[in-house]
C-alpha cells in the first residue's frame, strides 16, 4: 500500500484510563487500522481533588501527529474523540481558567440532591432524559458553583474535553452534540442546551460554543500546531465526541434487532431509537437518552465495567505484574458463583483499594469473602455478567422490538470468558468485536465528512467487512438463572 498516494485519517481516542492514535484508510469497503502511539491518562490528585492533565494530553496529541507525519502516512483529517461530562473553563483571552477536573471526584458525591433544591429529580429528567448521576456535568457546574470557585465568576466560554483538544488545535471553538448530550444540560428534542437549567447554575448560551453535529469541520491545524508537527493543511473534523457515541457507530449491526454493550473501563449498555425514550419507567429504570453520531438517540446504561479490574491490577501488580489474559486464567481457575458484588454499588466508584472494597462488601452482604486474585477476578467477571443481564432486561421492556443480538464492542470484547459469561446469563447471542470500534467509529466518521462514505448502513458494512467477529451462544442457562437471583438478593439496595 502507498502511503503517499492514499489519504489518511487520524483518529485520537483518549478514555479515562489511557490514549492512543490509530491511523485509518478505506481501500475496497474496509477499513485498515496502524496504531501510531499509545499513552496513559493518568488522573492527577490536588490538595484533595482530582484532574486530567490538559496540557499533557495536547502534547500527546502533538506528538502522535508529527509520528504519523514521520511514519510517511499523508494525513488529511483527524478528529479527537473522549469519555463523557468532564469539561474545560476558558477565560476571556481563550485561555484554560485551571485544570479540567475529573468525574472521580468525590466533591459531587452529594450534589444531585443539593440541586433538587433547585428543580426536582423527576422534572430534571423530563426535561433532559438523562441518567441522574452525581459527577454529570451539570452537577459538577453547580458544586463549582455552590463552593464559590474563584474561576466561576470568570467563566467565558465552557468546552467539552475533545472540543477543547480541537481549539487547543485549530483555535476554532465548537460544542459537538452527542458530548454535550452527556451533560444533562441539553433537550434532547431540540437538541440545543435548556436556558432554564443554564439559568439555575448562572449560565447562559453565551457560556458555550454553537454546537455541531458529527461530521463538521472544525478548522485547519493553527500556525503553530504546524510548526511543531511539520505538517500542511489537516483538517481537524468534529466527530462523535463521546467515545461511546463513535464505538456505537461502529456496531457490526445487520439489522435494528440489537443491543450494544460497550466495554471498557465503563460498560455502556443500550439500544438505537429515532427519537427519546422518556417516561416514568425510564425515570425509575435511571435510563438516559444521549446523542448518537447519526442524530439518533442512544437509551443506554452506564455499568462500571472494566474500572474494577483496571484498579484491582494496579494493585496486584504492585507486588507481581501480570497481564489481563493472566487474570483471565487465574479467574478460569477459581470455583463459579462463589460471590457477588453489585458493580455500580457507590462503594466502587473510587475507593483507596478496590480489593478490600470488594472484600468489605461480601463481608457484608454475609458471602464468602474472595482471598486470591482468581476468586476477587471471577467475582468480578461473574457479577458483571449478571449486572448485564438485569439491565438488558430492563431496556427490553423499553425497546419496540426484540432484542436477538447483543453486540460487544470495544477493548473488552476481547474477553471471551466474560463474553462467554454474558451469553450464558442473558440467554441470547454475544457476538464480540470490534475491540477498535471507537477508532473505527471516529475514522468512518471523517471518512463520510469527506463524501466516501453516505451512511451509518455502509459504514457497518465497511465494519463488517474489516473485522474477525465470534459468536458466543448461551451455555447452562438452568444453571446461570439459579445464581442470577442469589445476586438479586446480595444488595437489598438494588440499584437499578
Amino acid at each position: 500500500m502507498n502511503k503517499i498516494q492514499l489519504k489518511q485519517y487520524l483518529a485520537i481516542d483518549i478514555g479515562a484510563s489511557s490514549g492512543r492514535s490509530i491511523v485509518g484508510i478505506i481501500k475496497d469497503d474496509r477499513v485498515e487500522l496502524n496504531e501510531i502511539t499509545r499513552f496513559q491518562n493518568p488522573m492527577i490528585e490536588f490538595n484533595n481533588h482530582i484532574y486530567w492533565d490538559l496540557y499533557y494530553l495536547y502534547d500527546q496529541i502533538i506528538k502522535s501527529i508529527k509520528e504519523s507525519k514521520q511514519q510517511g502516512y499523508n494525513i488529511a483529517s483527524l478528529g479527537i474523540d473522549t469519555w463523557g461530562v468532564d469539561f474545560v473553563c476558558f477565560g476571556s483571552d481563550g485561555k484554560p481558567l485551571r485544570m479540567p477536573s475529573s468525574y472521580r471526584d468525590t466533591s459531587t458525591f452529594s450534589a444531585p440532591d443539593r440541586f433538587y433544591a433547585k428543580i426536582s429529580k423527576k422534572e430534571l429528567y423530563h426535561k433532559t432524559g438523562i441518567q441522574i448521576m452525581n459527577f454529570n456535568s451539570l452537577f459538577q457546574l453547580d458544586t463549582q458553583l455552590n463552593d464559590k470557585s474563584s474561576i466561576y465568576p470568570v467563566i467565558d466560554k465552557i468546552l467539552f474535553m475533545p472540543d477543547a483538544l480541537s481549539y487547543m488545535l485549530t483555535g476554532k471553538m465548537v460544542t459537538e452534540y452527542t458530548i454535550a448530550s452527556t451533560s444533562q444540560m441539553i433537550n434532547p428534542y431540540l437538541k440545543e442546551f435548556d436556558e432554564d437549567i443554564l439559568a439555575k447554575i448562572k449560565l447562559t448560551n453565551d457560556n458555550f460554543a454553537p454546537i455541531v453535529f458529527p461530521g463538521t469541520k472544525v478548522g485547519e491545524l493553527s500556525d503553530s500546531v504546524k510548526k511543531q508537527t511539520d505538517m500542511d493543511e489537516v483538517a481537524v473534523i468534529a466527530v462523535a465526541g463521546h467515545d461511546t457515541a463513535s464505538a456505537v457507530l461502529a456496531t457490526p449491526a445487520g439489522n435494528e434487532n440489537f443491543a450494544y454493550l460497550s466495554s471498557g473501563t465503563w460498560s455502556l449498555m443500550g439500544i438505537e431509537t429515532k427519537n427519546p425514550v422518556i417516561n416514568e419507567e425510564t425515570y425509575n429504570l435511571n435510563f438516559t437518552n444521549e446523542g448518537g453520531a447519526d442524530g439518533s438517540i442512544r437509551l443506554l446504561k452506564n455499568i462500571c465495567g472494566m474500572w474494577l479490574i483496571e484498579r484491582c491490577k494496579k494493585e496486584w501488580d504492585a507486588e507481581f505484574p501480570l497481564s489481563y489474559t493472566e487474570i483471565v486464567e487465574e479467574a478460569e481457575k477459581s470455583p463459579p458463583f462463589a460471590s457477588f458484588i453489585n458493580p455500580d454499588a457507590q462503594c466502587f466508584a473510587n475507593p483507596e483499594s478496590m480489593i478490600e472494597a470488594i472484600k468489605n462488601y461480601c463481608k457484608e452482604t454475609g458471602q464468602i469473602v474472595p482471598i486470591t486474585l482468581g476468586e476477587i477476578a471471577r467475582c468480578i467477571y461473574e457479577s458483571l455478567a449478571l449486572r448485564y443481564r438485569q439491565v438488558l432486561e430492563n431496556l427490553q421492556k423499553l425497546a419496540d422490538f426484540p432484542v436477538q443480538t447483543l453486540h460487544i464492542i470495544g477493548g473488552g470484547s476481547k474477553n471471551n470468558m466474560l463474553n462467554q459469561f454474558t451469553a450464558n446469563a442473558i440467554g441470547i447471542e454475544v457476538v464480540s468485536g470490534p475491540s477498535e470500534a471507537t477508532a473505527m467509529g471516529n475514522i468512518l466518521m471523517q471518512v463520510k465528512a469527506a463524501g466516501m462514505v453516505k451512511d451509518k448502513i455502509q459504514i457497518r458494512d465497511i465494519v463488517r467487512n474489516s473485522t474477525n467477529l465470534e459468536k458466543f451462544t448461551p451455555q447452562e442457562s438452568e444453571k446461570w438463572n439459579t445464581h442470577y437471583q442469589k445476586y438479586l438478593d446480595v444488595d437489598k439496595t438494588r440499584i437499578i
